[in-house]
């Protein structure tokens, strides 16, 4: 029933037909661009007809900011031990380094004042200590607080949940 010839055909028939859908993707994508036109190198336009929109400021919702020690005030430290999950990887609680330096006693303590603990130059010429707003910095952008550390966890990016690990942080500090 099924010789060397019908599955060839099979196979070519699924073949064109990914073929069509390819051929068909493109030329919708090339009919219906969205986005800034390059004609030449160099030479770009904007695409026509903006839409409007009343009480558009073009940045999209405002984000509201929320004072840093109302947020501490209300923070929930067995929250934050579920937020401290993602730091589990790499950090310990019980003085011992793993990946990361032990966080227990983080709080208050100077920055890279693990002894024993080989931090990047980057942590390492930061002055002053982890104060609970030092910590909420770099907890939410590693990278960007300071430039060039060995830490490559993108960061957590809700306040809420900052604050949380920092008061459980705080509640282990040893």
């Amino acid at each position: 029933m099924f010789d060397t010839m019908t599955m060839t055909k099979i196979i070519g028939g699924l073949c064109g037909t990914f073929l069509v859908f390819l051929l068909g993707k493109w030329a919708a994508e090339s009919l219906y661009h969205v986005g800034t036109v390059s004609h030449a190198e160099g030479e770009e336009h904007a695409m026509a007809y903006p839409i409007e929109v009343d009480g558009d400021t073009g940045g999209g919702e405002a984000e509201e900011v929320v004072d840093f020690a109302t947020l501490m005030a209300s923070a929930d430290p067995a929250s934050g031990e579920k937020v401290f999950g993602k730091c589990r990887a790499c950090h310990k609680l019980d003085g011992s380094n793993g990946t990361g330096p032990h966080l227990d006693g983080v709080v208050g303590r100077e920055i890279a004042a693990v002894g024993d603990y080989s931090y990047s130059s980057a942590l390492a010429e930061l002055p002053g200590g982890w104060t609970p707003e030092e910590l909420d910095g770099f907890i939410a952008d590693p990278r960007g607080y300071a430039p060039g550390t060995k830490m490559t966890f993108a960061g957590i990016p809700k306040p809420e949940d900052r604050v949380d690990l920092i008061a459980y942080l705080e509640s282990v500090g040893g």
